[in-house]
């Protein structure tokens, strides 16, 4: 099996993308409770834009129980798959819970920040994101305004 899974990651890694999907789906008939098998699953639908596809597999892989770094990805994939979907509350939901798991997981937070737009909660999407970005810049032009940009991040619809 683990032949067969390196295979696959091979070809995805290559842009062979259906044939790699093509052996991730046998892999996960042949062993429908592995857990990474059913997020590289889910990861092969994701990539080709079958994201509907990609959801059970995630959901499963997540509920079966997957190495914390595994974990991490499988939270961002579901989260931004619900979000492309329309389904915004479990978007929010997943990237919630991957916030609580992974705090200083920045692709989580600017992923969250997208589906808070959705939700039209613009307010905590520009906070979330606008917090994000002078937290990981070393844009010197960026890092002389950072009090000011931490000061406004939750005050845009303030005056003075």
């Amino acid at each position: 099996m683990e032949q067969i899974l390196e295979k696959a990651l091979d070809l995805r890694g290559k842009g062979k993308l259906k044939e790699s999907k093509n052996i991730l789906i046998d892999l996960v008939q042949n062993f429908p409770n592995h857990a990474s098998l059913n997020y590289q699953c889910a990861w092969s639908f994701d990539v080709l834009g079958e994201e509907t596809r990609a959801v059970p597999y995630y959901e499963k892989a997540i509920k079966l129980g997957l190495p914390k770094k595994e974990l991490e990805g499988a939270l961002i994939g579901l989260g931004s798959t619900y979000r492309t979907i329309g389904e915004y509350e479990k978007s929010k939901e997943t990237f919630q819970k991957g916030l609580k798991l992974f705090p200083n997981n920045h692709a989580i937070k600017v992923f969250y920040s997208m589906t808070l737009y959705n939700l039209e909660e613009y307010q905590q999407a520009m906070e979330v994101l606008l917090l994000c970005l002078v937290n990981t810049t070393t844009d010197e032009d960026l890092l002389n305004y950072e009090k000011a940009i931490r000061f406004y991040a939750n005050k845009l619809n303030e005056t003075w």
